[in-house]
């Protein structure tokens, strides 16, 4: 791996917030607030900024391209995707048109990361079966994918009419939209997003990340010839100490896990759960020093190009959040170019 094209990224889900005073925000808030935080991380040079799709309480983000277009308009060189868009339960064609509006007010700066999604809200809300799941997101990525020509379109499949030479509009002044596959990590998946000729997201948020390295090496050997790059998604937050950090970040990871794991079936999570995954596990928390080298190990023990942190996890404070991106651009990020040389 060349590590000078190794970059970085933040991502967030827009998780509703408190005030300094514990108090919820409202939904226009943190809208508002996760835009100043798309700005600050163009500020200090940050590579990516995403923000994820969900129709569910906990997280203000339902219209990823809104949200990427109003920091468009407030920024100058990062990227803008989205961390996923549901491409099972959307219309690939409106997706492709909105990404590629967005890619003309940003000059040329969107992507788009589709997924199946881990939530499952999104499929009753628009009408669409839960049973088919897997064949709902094999059609669609495939009609997503001759849409990139932007060109006519002829595609058919079982889950909507089919496309007998129509195109999509605008067309992109780059010709394409860049398109990640995000997965959970199961082979089926890493070897449709290496058919299709897409980069790879590696969403990993559990347990040691070097476990993931299988995957990466499976997509290599399915992607022979070409330098499609491999990225990784994983939370993670900043602060001066990796004792502030850990403080700072502990209740509200543990709010956030806990109501997503009473839906599932979880146990709550424990602090000596939180410790371990901080200490060698999918969360990268502490200082910059402490960050900037666990970063540094994922990478060289994966082998991948991209490093995005999910800095946002449960309703940490705004304060808090924009004072982790200061760190992560400023300090993290040059750090980790330095240990990798």
């Amino acid at each position: 791996m060349n590590h000078t094209e190794l970059t970085f990224g933040l991502d967030t889900f827009g998780d509703h917030t408190v005030d300094a005073a514990g108090s919820p925000k409202s939904a226009a808030q943190v809208l508002r607030d996760v835009v100043a935080e798309g700005v600050r991380a163009d500020e200090v040079g940050i590579d990516h900024f995403s923000v994820g799709e969900h129709h569910r309480p906990d997280f203000a983000i339902s219209a990823p391209e809104v949200v990427l277009a109003a920091i468009a308009a407030r920024t100058t060189r990062i990227t803008l995707g989205s961390a996923v868009t549901v491409l099972s339960s959307d219309d690939p064609v409106r997706v492709y048109e909105r990404f590629a509006t967005l890619d003309a007010i940003s000059d040329g700066r969107a992507e788009l990361t589709v997924g199946r999604g881990s939530f499952i809200e999104s499929f009753p809300l628009f009408g669409y079966d839960l049973d088919d799941y897997e064949v709902l997101f094999e059609e669609k990525l495939d009609l997503l994918v001759s849409l990139r020509a932007e060109g006519p379109v002829h595609w058919s499949g079982t889950t909507r009419l089919p496309l007998t030479g129509q195109r999509a509009y605008p067309t992109t002044s780059r010709g394409s939209l860049p398109v990640w596959v995000a997965v959970g990590g199961t082979p089926a998946s890493v070897v449709r997003a290496a058919e299709y000729r897409l980069p790879l997201m590696l969403a990993i948020i559990g347990g040691p990340p070097a476990r993931f390295r299988p995957f990466v090496d499976l997509y290599r050997d399915r992607t022979v010839g070409t330098d499609l790059p491999v990225g990784v998604h994983s939370p993670g937050f900043l602060a001066a100490t990796d004792a502030e950090a850990r403080e700072l970040l502990y209740p509200h990871f543990k709010a956030n896990r806990d109501k997503i794991g009473r839906e599932r079936g979880w146990p709550p999570v424990s602090r000596a759960d939180f410790e371990a995954e901080a200490d060698a596990g999918a969360l990268f928390v502490g200082s910059p020093e402490t960050v900037a080298t666990r970063i540094a190990a994922a990478v060289t023990d994966l082998g991948v190009q991209r490093f995005d942190l999910k800095y946002a996890n449960g309703p940490m404070p705004h304060e808090h959040l924009l004072t982790a991106i200061e760190l992560y651009g400023s300090e993290v990020i040059p750090r980790v170019r330095t240990l990798l040389g």
